[in-house]
């Protein structure tokens, strides 16, 4: 296969997933033997089986000459920044999966000031501007369908676990 400038975004973009997943891992265990719990397990797999999906098709479908769309990829490394503040905002309690530890507050710092779920607002940004960062319209638009649809389930099951929290 040929690399472009895409496949090297996306491989990029990959390693840092990759690396937030140690983080995340890192948090899990340390929630966990606070006494924390796991709530929506089921659907993990659904959450990365799309991630992994959306980061392939990236890959594989542009063709490794597209040049990029430089006004949209500035979009894209704004949403980084944005990920990097809700990763901080949330420090120890940031993970990948959906983790309450009883009688934690709830964060309401960082952007969770102003907004109940902003990571979810920015991954679901995320999976529409990488491919039209290439103008890969039909990836953005059919990943972004069907991160809609998982988000919804895992919104609902998030709700649900922070229910009983107060807030910070």
């Amino acid at each position: 296969m040929n690399m472009g400038f895409a496949q090297g975004l996306v491989l990029a973009v990959a390693a840092l997933r990759v690396a937030e997943l140690a983080l995340a891992r890192h948090n899990q265990r340390r929630l966990l033997a606070r006494g924390g719990r796991e709530r929506g397990a089921g659907h993990y797999p659904l959450v990365v089986a799309l991630h992994v999906a959306w980061l392939a098709a990236l890959f594989l479908a542009i063709p490794p000459d597209r040049p990029p769309v430089w006004a949209a990829l500035a979009g894209f490394t704004l949403l980084q920044a944005a990920r990097l503040w809700i990763i901080v905002s949330l420090g120890e309690y940031w993970t990948t999966r959906i983790i309450t530890v009883p009688g934690a507050a709830l964060i309401r710092r960082g952007p969770y000031r102003w907004l109940r779920h902003p990571n979810y607002l920015v991954v679901a940004a995320e999976i529409a501007l990488l491919p039209l960062v290439f103008g890969a319209w039909p990836i953005a638009l059919t990943f972004s369908l069907a991160n809609a649809l998982v988000l919804a389930w895992r919104i609902r099951v998030e709700n649900a676990a922070l229910a009983q929290r107060r807030p910070l």
